[in-house]
């Protein structure tokens, strides 16, 4: 048997036996291992919070593990291999720096985030904040849908400015209401429906 070159290699040699020798490993599914998949992302967060460089090693590494666990369990079922995953995130990276591997002008990370947020939407996006998970915990959640939003220029300075934007909305419903309009519900997306 030829031996692995590089580390990733012989990582992955690893995982593959586990699912084949190992009995616990090979009964575990993808939603089996999810709950340890976002404890080990907490943890690489403590490590980086403590500003812990080993304990940030062994971290990664227990991602890492979840990353290659779930691609091996993927490519058994012939959905796609780990490889699939890097092409998909290498070609991902390529498009949303235009500025690194096209022709696109920036002039600082403000300019980066706004295009990056720009390609997110072209890319079929129906909304800002598509992609922020659901299963996130609630302030978590919130706070990300509120830095998304405010990217786009869902924010202000002043509390009179959204006190101002608040009346403007009800405004908006109020007219929808009395011109008795038929609002379409969109996923994800409030809105409200007259008859």
């Amino acid at each position: 048997m030829k031996k692995p070159k590089e580390p990733i290699e012989k990582f992955i040699k690893i995982v593959r036996r586990l699912r084949k020798d190992c009995p616990w490993d090979r009964e575990q599914t993808h939603k089996s291992i999810r709950h340890s998949l976002i404890e080990e992302t907490y943890e690489v967060i403590e490590a980086i919070d403590q500003n812990n460089a080993d304990e940030l090693k062994k971290e990664l590494g227990d991602l890492l593990l979840h990353i290659v666990l779930h691609s091996v369990m993927a490519e058994e079922e012939k959905s796609f291999t780990l490889n699939d995953v890097i092409d998909s995130i290498s070609e991902k990276m390529i498009r949303r720096h235009p500025h690194v591997f096209g022709n696109t002008m920036v002039k600082d990370s403000h300019d980066v985030k706004r295009n990056w947020e720009h390609i997110k939407m072209s890319e079929g996006r129906k909304s800002v904040i598509d992609g922020v998970p659901k299963e996130m915990p609630a302030l978590l959640r919130a706070l990300r849908i509120q830095e998304k939003a405010s990217k786009v220029g869902f924010d202000w300075k002043r509390k009179r400015d959204v006190w101002k934007k608040v009346d403007e909305e009800i405004g908006e419903l109020a007219d929808a209401e009395r011109s008795k309009t038929v609002l379409i519900l969109k996923k994800n997306t409030a809105m409200y429906c007259f008859r």
